[in-house]
């Protein structure tokens, strides 16, 4: 075990600041200040996020956030994902380190994202990057939890009520896919991995809904707003 800290300890660090400071570059307000010289964050419902791009600054400028987005976490889970597969293939370690080193990138990404350190901590809600962080390490869980997103936003069109059933549902779908397929049928993993993962996703996914608060009280008192016809504060 103190082996594997001293191979793993400095590589994971250097993975994980890397990641959170890919994170923090906020194409939001770097889009929006490109189409429209203002800051996002003084428009609309004031958050740095693809909806508010959306609606505030528009079609174009929402698409290469959304897309930018994506592209940072990719960026940091490779990167997470190609060094520990090296070190492990170098020092024999067990492999199921780099699905680690995935969970925490994709973590570390979405937190600059939610509080990037270039833009003064005040970022977007993080969903799009847990979303693609979801969808690298866990196909099967990204999988449920979007099918979900997708059914409840098309029944009441709001982007915020479906983030929060959605990050609601990550850490539980997380453990089901990994407990009954990969450790109990499969043999796959350890326990250990079913819970340290699951954590993740849990602590992931409650920062998630801790970020959309606002929106939850609106929600619970019926004055949050549709993405379609009417604006929505998220």
């Amino acid at each position: 075990m103190l082996e594997l800290f001293q191979t793993f300890a400095l590589p994971v660090l250097a993975i994980m600041i890397v990641s959170y400071l890919l994170g923090s570059i906020s194409f939001s307000i770097i889009f929006t200040k490109m189409f429209s010289k203002e800051d996002i964050r003084t428009m609309g419902s004031g958050n740095a996020g693809t909806t508010n791009v959306l609606r505030s600054v528009g079609k174009r400028a929402a698409i290469l956030t959304f897309v930018f987005d994506i592209l940072k976490c990719v960026i940091s889970v490779l990167l997470a994902k190609y060094i520990l597969e090296y070190i492990c293939a170098a020092s024999n370690a067990p492999f199921y380190i780099v699905n680690y080193g995935i969970y925490l990138a994709g973590f570390c990404c979405s937190i600059g994202h939610m509080y990037p350190i270039f833009f003064k901590f005040k970022g977007g809600k993080g969903v799009v990057t847990v979303a693609t962080m979801a969808a690298l390490a866990e196909w099967r869980v990204f999988l449920a939890v979007i099918g979900l997103f997708i059914v409840v936003f098309a029944i009441w069109r709001m982007v915020s009520l479906g983030s929060v059933i959605a990050a609601g549902t990550y850490p539980i779908a997380t453990f089901f896919v990994t407990f009954f397929t990969d450790y109990y049928h499969g043999g796959i993993v350890s326990l250990k991995y079913v819970l340290i993962v699951t954590a993740i996703t849990a602590l992931m996914g409650g920062i998630v809904i801790f970020k959309h608060r606002g929106n939850i009280v609106r929600i619970m008192n019926g004055t949050e707003k549709k993405l379609f016809g009417n604006k929505e504060k998220v």
